[in-house]
């Protein structure tokens, strides 16, 4: 199963499409083209954390932010957005790398900047969450090992990414 079919599984592309107000459909095509983006900027602040990041995202992970951020996408309330953005500045190093994926992507699908701009944070947390709790065997109790864990988890969504990449 690769990312995208895992996050749809776990219910997190039908809580955005709910919490966005839009149809799953477009919730699914917005999320397989951010995905790309998404894990290839986490790849490489795995490799290279981003100068001036605060430590990298495996160091993020391991305070608050590792634990439950699938189960608060999935959630009826909000999803907070700040969680979501601070995983975004630590792969991408700015807010104008996002809006920049945002832009792009929205010339490849149509779908309006603004709505993927609110999306990419939610994502960013589904598959960090999704990363985490497939890692930890479906607990957040293998969280603290961080770095190790993203990695590993990384290499394998990345080589989906990239054999998917390949083949279009």
């Amino acid at each position: 199963m690769n990312l995208a079919q895992g996050l749809q599984q776990a219910g997190a592309i039908d809580s955005i499409a709910r919490e966005l107000g839009i149809d799953p459909a477009a919730a699914q095509q917005a999320a397989g083209a951010l995905l790309p983006a998404i894990v290839a900027g986490m790849g490489r602040t795995a490799v290279a954390p981003q100068a001036g990041a605060g430590g990298g995202l495996a160091e993020v992970l391991r305070g608050s932010l590792g634990g439950g951020l699938l189960d608060s996408i999935l959630k009826p309330e909000p999803t907070p957005a700040q969680p979501g953005n601070e995983i975004l500045g630590h792969i991408f190093g700015s807010k104008d790398v996002s809006r920049g994926v945002a832009e792009e992507v929205s010339g490849s699908t149509g779908l309006p900047p603004d709505l993927l701009k609110k999306m990419l944070p939610m994502l960013a947390m589904a598959v960090v969450g999704y990363m985490m709790k497939n890692r930890a065997g479906g607990s957040n109790a293998g969280e603290a090992s961080g770095g190790g864990m993203l990695g590993g988890a990384l290499g394998g969504i990345l080589s989906e990414v990239v054999t998917g990449m390949l083949r279009r």
